[in-house]
C-alpha cells in the first residue's frame, strides 16, 4: 500500500451541525486595521489584492500540509420496502488535527460501496491488490452483529483507499461522497424549491472542502449554484459574500465558462445592495472584450442549471 505523502520540509435520519460563521479574508484584515465594516464592503482594488494575496497562500501552503481525514460509520438502519429491504449506513468525514465541527454524513447502501470498488478496479487494479473489501454474506445480513462488523468493514475500507493518493483524487472516489447530494440538490434547484436546494448545497460544499482540497476549482460549481439559490431567495448579502468567495479561484485558474457570468450576478447583486461595483464593472468590461472573449452567453443560472445534469 503507498505511504502518505509527504510534505517538502514540513440523507436522513441525523441532524447536520452547522459551521459558525467565520470571517472572510478581507474581514480579518480590516478589523486588524481597525477599519469600518462598510469599508469592508467595497470592492476597491486594494481590497481585493490583500483578499486574493491572502486565499493565494492559504493554498500555497495547503499544497503542503495535506488535509487528512478521518472516516466514520457510527451507526446504520434497515429499510424496509414492499418486497424487499436493505442497510444503509451512516458515513461522517472528519477532518482530523482539530476540532471539526462541521460533521456532515451521508448515507450509502452496500452497494454503493460495491460500485465504488468496482469503477477503482477499473482503473488501479494491481495498486488495490492489498486493499481489503467487504464481502457480501449469504445469509443473516440484518442481524444486528452481522451490520455491526459491516460497518467497522467498510469504515476500514475507506481508510484503506484514502491513504492512496491517486485514490483520494481520483473522480471516483470524489463522487461516492457527493454525487447523489448534489444529484438531489440540483434536480430540487431545477424545480424551483430553492430553500431544500440550498440546504443540500451547503451539505455538498462542507464535503468537497474537506475530500478537494488538491483542487480548489472542484467547489466552484457548488458555490455558483448556492449563490443562485440564495440570490433567488432574495438573500442577495449571503449571495454576494457567495460569489466573493468563489471569484478569486475563479480568477486564478482561469475558470472563463464562470468568470463572466459570476461577474455580471455580483454586479447585478451589488447594484440591488446599493454597492460600490465599479471595480467589477471594469472586470467584466475587460473579460467581454479580451481577445478569447466570452466563453458563454448564459447567465449563472443558466449555466447552474445545465451543471449537474
Amino acid at each position: 500500500m503507498e505511504e502518505e505523502e509527504k510534505p517538502p520540509n514540513t440523507t436522513a435520519n441525523h441532524t447536520v451541525s452547522s459551521a459558525p460563521e467565520h470571517l472572510s479574508p478581507h474581514q480579518e484584515t480590516l478589523q486588524g486595521n481597525g477599519e469600518s465594516a462598510e469599508d469592508d464592503l467595497c470592492f476597491g482594488a486594494s481590497c481585493l489584492t490583500t483578499a486574493e494575496l491572502q486565499q493565494h497562500w492559504r493554498a500555497v501552503k495547503q499544497e503542503f500540509r495535506s488535509v487528512k481525514l478521518l472516516f466514520d460509520i457510527p451507526s446504520a438502519r434497515i429499510i424496509s420496502q414492499t418486497i424487499s429491504k436493505h442497510v444503509v449506513y451512516q458515513v461522517v468525514v472528519i477532518r482530523s488535527g482539530s476540532y471539526d465541527c462541521e460533521r456532515v454524513a451521508i448515507e450509502r447502501r452496500y452497494s454503493d460501496f460495491l460500485h465504488l470498488h468496482q469503477e477503482l478496479l477499473s482503473d488501479f487494479s494491481e495498486e488495490l491488490e492489498d486493499v481489503v473489501f467487504p464481502k457480501k454474506k449469504m445469509t443473516r445480513n440484518f442481524s444486528e452483529e452481522i451490520i455491526a462488523e459491516r460497518r467497522v468493514a467498510l469504515r476500514d475500507y475507506l481508510t484503506q483507499l484514502y491513504s492512496l493518493r491517486f485514490v483520494r483524487k481520483s473522480q471516483a472516489f470524489q463522487s461516492f461522497f457527493t454525487h447523489q447530494e448534489l444529484k438531489s440538490a440540483y434536480d430540487l434547484l431545477r424545480g424551483g424549491r430553492f430553500s431544500r436546494a440550498l440546504e443540500g448545497l451547503q451539505k455538498v460544499l462542507v464535503l468537497q472542502e474537506k475530500l478537494s482540497s488538491h483542487d480548489a476549482t472542484l467547489v466552484i460549481p457548488t458555490l455558483c449554484a448556492i449563490l443562485v439559490c440564495q440570490r433567488d431567495l432574495e438573500d442577495f448579502e449571503a449571495a454576494f459574500e457567495t460569489g466573493r468567495k468563489a471569484l478569486p479561484t475563479v480568477r486564478r485558474y482561469e475558470l472563463r465558462k464562470h468568470h463572466g457570468p459570476l461577474l455580471e450576478a455580483l454586479v447585478d447583486l451589488g447594484f440591488s445592495l446599493e454597492l460600490p461595483v465599479a471595480q467589477l464593472q471594469d472586470e467584466l468590461i475587460r473579460v467581454n472584450d479580451s481577445p478569447c472573449g466570452k466563453e458563454t452567453q448564459m447567465s449563472l443560472k443558466e449555466l447552474v442549471v445545465q451543471e449537474f445534469v
